[in-house]
Formats: structure tokens, C-alpha cells, sequence
């Protein structure tokens, strides 16, 4: 159980964890100029630069975090964002908005999670730093 817990548990929780990221970067390249418009209206400066920067940690950090490279600085990364766009894009409002609020809450916990304990066995970061995963 515990080679479990050190490989294939890590691994399956980074998937989780960033499908949602990769997915969602992927739809904001064939829809920038919604998204630039979405992200202005939330009175975000600069908003192409912003989307630039969400796609980058979206798809960027969502990939990144799927092979386990970089992992804890990935995982504080995108912690950072949910926190950022839980509290900027959907704020508590109205019900709709307090779910994906807390959503992103708890996705950030996660990722903080992933930022203490590592990217576990099966990842880039055990593969090319050869530390204890653990």
C-alpha cells in the first residue's frame, strides 16, 4: 500500500487536478477575444495581458502539473490563481457565484497540498531530480 500511496495515488491526483485548467486554457486560445472582454468588464487591468497570463498558467501550469515538473512551484502557482479568480471573477454574490468561489477555495487547498507533499513517484520531478518523492 504504501508504493501506492508514493506513485500512482500522487499521480492520479495531480489528473484530477488539473483537467479542469488544461481544458479551460485550451478553450480560451479559440476564444481570446471573449475572454479579454470577460476579464475588462471585471475591471482586471490590462486584460490582454491578464489573458495572456491566464492561459500561460492554465494550460501552461495544468500540463506542467499533469507530468509533475516543477510541481510544488506549479502547485503554489496555481493556488494563487484560484484564490485570484475565486475572489475577483466569481466573489460570494449570489449562490452560483459562492459555489465556484469556494470551488476554487478548495482547489487551492489541494494544490497546497500538492505544493507540501510533492508530485509523488510517477512524475518528471522524481525523474529528473532524483529526490525522495516522499
Amino acid at each position: 500500500m504504501e508504493k501506492l500511496q508514493a506513485t500512482l495515488l500522487p499521480a492520479l491526483g495531480r489528473v484530477l487536478l488539473c483537467l479542469i485548467f488544461v481544458v479551460s486554457g485550451f478553450n480560451k486560445l479559440g476564444g481570446a477575444e471573449g475572454t479579454i472582454g470577460y476579464i475588462a468588464s471585471k475591471g482586471v487591468p490590462m486584460p490582454p495581458v491578464a489573458y495572456g497570463l491566464a492561459v500561460l498558467v492554465e494550460l501552461g501550469g495544468g500540463l506542467a502539473l499533469l507530468a509533475g515538473l516543477f510541481t510544488r512551484w506549479v502547485a503554489l502557482a496555481l493556488a494563487v490563481f484560484c484564490l485570484f479568480t475565486g475572489f475577483i471573477f466569481h466573489g460570494f454574490g449570489d449562490m452560483n457565484n459562492s459555489i465556484h468561489a469556494m470551488k476554487n477555495i478548495g482547489l487551492a487547498g489541494g494544490f497546497l497540498f500538492v505544493a507540501a507533499h510533492g508530485a509523488g513517484g510517477w512524475s518528471l520531478d522524481a525523474l529528473l531530480f532524483r529526490r525522495d518523492i516522499r
